[in-house]
């Protein structure tokens, strides 16, 4: 019986002593030779670049949850960079600035939080789709007119997106379909900067030899494209959507000139509006609206972080 408690005990210690060596070797896994790991100082200033960046970025929202909870005079009268409430007293002056956004938005304010949600997921989702499609097609097939095709879509990445909003202005206008949600949906689905990535990445990270096996399995090219392809583009799929939908998202000139109905508005023309108007003084009921117009964006980052992050880990190890 004490041989096979010694025996037991023995076994545990060397199973822990190579689930401690395995966590070691992985550990140390990817260090560089001594000779090309970065100094002290490189590593401090790494760090102090990186903290200094950090605020940069988070400053601004800090500010703006600070701001949210004043009344105009305390927003010229208080530490600009504390609230000036106790905490305890911090729901009813987030209760009463919220009621102040309602009023002088009509209650229309989370009617543009949804317009902004709509024009932004169904722009996104259809420009990714079709950048997509057209950079796997440029990369992967050859056609008479290519190389044209592409010089002229690159060319767009030059042209500022104003200089296209009258023409499309006029456009929409003849077909009858400013001020609908159409209007503003069809131009946002097309992205020059997207067909490039998809086109970059297509080249790049979908090997031609999966291409001629699919074939010779006999599938056809919408099959291989939608059951292969799109797998192997999804980190490239979820880069461009959200470059879309943020840019959607803050497209101002484009619903100035296209809507005109209040239900019809994005959340960024909306508080333009509530800000244009010549009796308006509450900047820190603005401020809520502008907090909580951005809090989508922010929870859109934080849950597509990971497959983002997920696609460049896996390029950056391609080989």
């Amino acid at each position: 019986m004490s041989t096979v408690n010694v025996d037991s005990k023995e076994a545990r210690a060397a199973a822990r002593a190579r689930k401690k060596a395995d966590k070691i070797r992985d550990q140390h896994a990817n260090d560089l030779p001594r000779s090309m790991q970065p100094s002290a100082l490189v590593k401090t200033v790494t760090v102090v670049v990186l903290v200094a960046a950090l605020i940069y970025f988070l400053f601004p929202i800090y500010w703006a949850i600070i701001a949210s909870t004043k009344t105009p005079s305390e927003m010229t009268g208080s530490n600009g960079l504390w609230f000036a409430v106790g905490i305890t007293d911090l729901p009813g002056a987030i209760a009463k600035n919220y009621s102040t956004l309602l009023g002088w938005t009509r209650g229309q304010f989370w009617r543009w939080v949804l317009n902004s949600l709509i024009y932004s997921g169904v722009s996104a989702l259809i420009g990714t789709l079709v950048a997509v499609m057209a950079g796997y097609a440029t990369a992967k097939f050859n056609f008479r007119g290519k190389n044209i095709a592409i010089g002229v879509i690159m060319g767009c990445m030059l042209m500022p997106a104003a200089l296209l909003t009258i023409p499309q202005y006029s456009i929409f206008h003849a077909v009858h379909l400013t001020n609908t949600m159409l209007s503003i949906i069809i131009p946002c689905c097309v992205s020059p900067f997207g067909f490039f990535l998809g086109r970059v990445y297509a080249q790049t990270s979908v090997p031609n030899e999966l291409l001629e096996a699919a074939r010779i399995d006999g599938a056809s090219e919408a099959r291989i494209f939608f059951t292969i392809v799109l797998r192997i583009l999804a980190p490239a799929m979820v880069t461009i959507f959200l470059f879309l939908f943020v840019a959607t998202w803050n497209n101002f000139l484009l619903p100035l000139m296209m809507v005109s109905s209040d239900t019809l508005k994005p959340v960024t023309l909306g508080l333009y509006g509530m800000v244009s108007l010549a009796t308006f003084t509450d900047r820190g009921a603005l401020m809520m609206g502008a907090l909580l117009g951005v809090l989508p964006v922010i929870v859109l980052f934080l849950g597509l972080q990971r497959y983002w992050q997920a696609g460049l880990a896996a390029g950056a190890v391609k080989g």
